[in-house]
């Protein structure tokens, strides 16, 4: 009950022990096509170039940012917490010219502190976290998409820890390329990157494409400015899972399983009734620890439906009670980085522990921990408060 990894649907560790069949197995590829067009309908695009990139969620944002920016080229990151400073990490890797804007953590931008920003550093590219998990705080991206375009730049958004939890309108809010991961709300293990890219981000990655030596056929483009990194070049890796199957790498068959089955859950149930479920268990689990007299961190106006920060009591050690609520419960919860490491508890409502079941029980572990470390808290406030907001 951290802010992920959390427990895989059990459907999704079925697919995982799925027998494997090789990369160019007729079954292998139908389930490929099956892939991305599931995952245009969890992202809500009609982007074809939707895929997934081999690795954990950091695999799938290194390939955006280092095959849609050349070395050079301006990007501009608002930073909200821990996540945008890895965005900011791998776009310098990536030897971008790099400007950021900052708030502090527990605080969101104003559309129109970015469009002031875009203005005045005119970036090629404009990435940003949607949700930050190290502060629980939903970047509102509604209007972003438009201020890019106005100004000529891409909009690149990392929705690994809020994609399937909260709204995400791909094509609606003009978003060019946005990656995540299945360890958060799509209830299914860390491995496998979901990417989607429009066709503007697709020209972009077109414009640095090469065919390798031994595939290469008379007319493929050579270009002397490729992207820098091999296994993340996205123009290959589109290639790969195009109608030329051009060899790259050896797709992993298990996660490719276990993304396919993720997604699947999310469509059957529907995008909008698994948002409102995370909506739902997330009002609950606030409420909860509200009804225990926790005070929450940040700006509850845009926290995540999916997590929330709750700042540790004075005089409580926060990594001796997660570590209680692990070994006396079999419950994890999470602390966070940098200003708030052992300042906050984080506590997930996500995937397939977005349930009422987990919500309470975890309620139930956190008062009697919280009563073991000397701390006086209602009797029973937590579920009771949790059992409210159920009601309404």
């Amino acid at each position: 009950m951290g802010p992920g990894p959390i427990d895989a649907d059990p459907r999704v560790l079925r697919a995982l022990s799925t027998p494997l069949v090789g990369q160019y197995d007729p079954v292998m590829t139908g389930y490929m096509n099956d892939t991305m067009e599931l995952y245009r309908g969890v992202w809500a695009t009609r982007n074809e170039a939707t895929v997934l990139v081999d690795g954990t969620s950091r695999a799938g944002i290194e390939a955006a940012l280092v095959s849609l920016v050349r070395p050079g080229q301006r990007v501009l990151v608002p930073v909200f917490g821990r996540f945008g400073h890895l965005l900011v990490e791998i776009a310098r890797r990536a030897q971008a010219e790099v400007h950021t804007i900052e708030v502090p953590w527990g605080e969101v931008f104003p559309a129109s502190v970015v469009e002031e920003a875009v203005r005045r550093v005119r970036p090629h590219l404009v990435a940003v976290v949607q949700g930050d998990t190290s502060t629980t705080m939903n970047q509102p991206l509604e209007e972003l998409g438009a201020i890019c375009a106005r100004h000529g730049a891409l909009l690149y958004t990392d929705a690994t820890a809020s994609l399937g939890g909260n709204p995400f309108e791909a094509d609606a809010w003009g978003i060019d390329a946005a990656t995540a991961g299945l360890q958060k709300c799509l209830a299914g293990p860390s491995g496998s990157a979901p990417i989607t890219l429009s066709e503007r981000a697709v020209a972009v990655v077109r414009a640095r494409s090469r065919v390798e030596e031994g595939l290469r056929v008379e007319g493929d483009p050579d270009t002397d400015d490729p992207v820098r990194s091999n296994y993340f070049d996205l123009g290959m890796i589109l290639d790969y899972w195009g109608p030329r199957r051009l060899n790259h790498h050896t797709e992993a068959t298990s996660m490719l399983y276990a993304a396919r089955e993720c997604a699947r859950i999310l469509l059957e149930e529907g995008r909008q009734a698994v948002i409102d479920r995370h909506a739902l268990h997330g009002r609950a689990m606030l409420a909860g620890v509200r009804g225990l007299g926790l005070e929450v961190f940040g700006d509850v106006a845009h926290k995540m439906h999916n997590v929330v920060a709750v700042h540790i009591p004075a005089g409580v050690d926060g990594d001796a009670g997660r570590a209680a609520m692990l070994a006396d419960y079999g419950i994890e919860i999470g602390t966070s980085f940098g200003p708030l490491h052992g300042r906050v508890w984080r506590i997930g409502t996500m995937g397939y522990n977005a349930r009422r079941d987990a919500v309470l029980l975890t309620l139930a572990a956190l008062e009697q921990t919280l009563r073991r470390g000397g701390v006086r808290v209602p009797a029973g406030g937590g579920v009771d408060a949790a059992l409210e907001a159920y009601a309404a």
